[in-house]
């Protein structure tokens, strides 16, 4: 039978399993279950939100039931706490067999990959979709061009890629990172880009739903000491977008600005250009535009909104842009911003 373990003994336990595994041991999970035999743990896992992790089983104890109690019992947990899917990533080599327990793989590179219980994938295509048909122009395209950005906030950077963008696709759809871990939150950003595109009449605004691969929410457990972590999961969420989102979308072309300071940034473009082709889809990477000398960023319009600096602004971000930014709700943003420097959410 799976419990749930709660007492500091059964959570020391539950560390030795997971690390006998040479896995590493998280802390801060919404969920520790466990299977004990003899009085002695056999078999763990965790979930945190809609993730399960550090699922480890005694070599002695494998083979059998014991990972799809496991599973399934977290499973029950996560669906219960209200998340309509639950997604697990793990070893390539282990796919099958989470494959076997109704979860389907999203996507595979060499070191992870990603599988979902719960059918949000399909059900999150079919919304875009339906965003797409009753939007003005590009519903029914045969091709479409796509731009992801977080627009933490929308800045004229932002405008003048899209704009870029549109003129060269029949239909371009604008996917904004639906994860909220950003200063500005998702619904902020999301009106801040409709805002600011609307004079576009083919380019329709949709979110990323839950795929985006995060390096926050990327559980790293499973990989050895000294593994690329960024490489890993910029290769993962490009694999995603290429393998799964672009077909369904029917994306052909991704645009991007350059990226001359980040070398985070600097890393997944180069990524782009060498993944994105596997899958049909061309990589654009566009010169970005400048303000004062220097390409604009939505760091430098978060460093100006925390210092209050209007007239820096006013360069940096569209009217649309603005006219939140300087709001009650905007000049709450940067008062934390202010209060906390260094923020690059």
């Amino acid at each position: 039978m799976v419990v749930q373990l709660v007492g500091g003994a059964d959570r020391a336990r539950a560390r030795a399993l997971v690390e006998a595994q040479g896995l590493s041991f998280e802390e801060g999970v919404d969920d520790l279950v466990g299977a004990f035999e003899g009085g002695a743990l056999v078999a763990t896992g965790a979930r945190a939100g809609d993730v399960l992790e550090m699922i480890a089983i005694d070599p002695a104890h494998q083979g059998g039931g014991l990972l799809g109690e496991l599973v399934g019992e977290l499973v029950r947990r996560g669906l219960a706490a209200g998340h309509q899917g639950l997604f697990v990533f793990t070893s390539p080599r282990h796919a099958q067999s989470f494959e076997a327990l109704n979860f389907r793989l999203l996507a595979s590179q060499a070191e992870v990959a990603l599988l979902e219980y719960g059918g949000r994938f399909e059900a999150w295509v079919e919304a875009c979709r339906a965003r797409l048909r009753a939007h003005a122009a590009g519903g029914g395209a045969a091709e479409a061009g796509a731009v992801v950005l977080n627009a933490n906030p929308f800045t004229l950077g932002h405008q003048w890629l899209v704009e870029q963008a549109a003129a060269r696709v029949e239909a371009l759809h604008l996917l904004v990172v639906r994860e909220d871990r950003s200063a500005f939150p998702f619904e902020a950003r999301r009106r801040l880009v409709e805002a600011g595109t609307r004079h576009l009449p083919n380019v329709a605004v949709l979110d990323t739903g839950p795929y985006a691969v995060s390096a926050l929410t990327f559980p790293a457990y499973f990989l050895g000491p000294g593994a690329p972590v960024p490489q890993i999961q910029l290769e993962l969420d490009l694999t995603l977008f290429g393998a799964r989102i672009a077909p369904a979308l029917r994306v052909r072309r991704r645009f991007f600005g350059s990226e001359p300071g980040c070398a985070t940034t600097r890393a997944y473009n180069a990524a782009m250009h060498r993944l994105l082709p596997r899958w049909g889809v061309e990589p654009v990477e566009l010169r970005r535009v400048e303000a004062g000398g220097a390409p604009i960023s939505a760091s430098t319009v978060r460093a100006a909104l925390a210092r209050g600096d209007v007239s820096a602004l006013k360069a940096l971000v569209p009217g649309t842009t603005l006219a939140y930014l300087l709001s009650p709700e905007g000049r709450a943003v940067g008062a934390r911003l202010s209060a906390a420097p260094g923020r690059h959410g």
